[in-house]
């Protein structure tokens, strides 16, 4: 009885254990594991305003733009393949949509000291070389993407304006073709504000970004 008394001691403080295992090893995730679960905007969320440094050193807040019907904010940057594979892209959405109240408004999110393409300089150098049309603005920080829950660069967030706020309508992808824009045969962005100007709803509100991963100093 003693031998099985003591095999049933040492079974119980064995659970004790992995359950003390567990829970260490559950507080000791790394900490960018934590950062990568922090909830964004869901569509039908309402967005906070902001106010950005822009490359020409003026503050951008969306309540500048008093006439627009929304915004196509998208967070993008210098360096990363796909955001640069999109820039001429991003330049036509703000081209074609922007006199019919839906201006892009693009943020980079990255942090200069983990990526140094991506300071304000090389911003600014940037979008003189390409002839970007709308405000590039630098989430000095870090602040304002973990709210709007972006990840990736290039990530679009389709805006409305109804009642004063601004509603989350649209999350994702520009469309479904980084590599070549001959070959996109689904226009996602393009779709969405399409579907917005016309009062309709929307056929798709959210896919996946596809993108590098934005830069957050550890």
């Amino acid at each position: 009885m003693k031998n099985m008394k003591t095999l049933i001691a040492a079974f119980i403080a064995g659970l004790g254990l992995l359950s003390f295992t567990a829970v260490n090893h559950d507080k000791n995730k790394p900490q960018k594991e934590i950062i990568s679960t922090v909830k964004g905007y869901e569509v039908g969320d309402e967005a906070t305003d902001f106010k950005l440094k822009n490359i020409d050193g003026k503050m951008v807040s969306l309540s500048d733009f008093k006439t627009a019907k929304g915004f196509i904010v998208i967070f993008t940057c210098n360096h990363c393949p796909y955001a640069k594979k999109y820039e001429d892209r991003i330049i036509e959405l703000d081209k074609k949509y922007k006199s019919q109240g839906y201006p892009v408004i693009a943020i980079n999110p990255n942090d200069p000291n983990v990526q140094p393409e991506d300071g304000y300089q090389q911003m600014i150098e940037r979008a003189k070389q390409k002839g970007f049309t709308f405000p590039y603005l630098v989430d000095e920080g870090q602040k304002i993407y973990p709210q709007y829950g972006a990840t990736k660069t290039p990530h679009v967030f389709v805006l409305q304006k109804q009642n004063g706020k601004n509603i989350v309508k649209y999350i994702g992808a520009i469309d479904n073709n980084y590599d070549n824009p001959n070959d996109v045969s689904e226009y996602y962005v393009q779709n969405a504000v399409n579907a917005l100007l016309k009062g309709e709803l929307l056929k798709m509100t959210k896919t996946v970004a596809i993108g590098c991963t934005i830069k957050v100093k550890k």
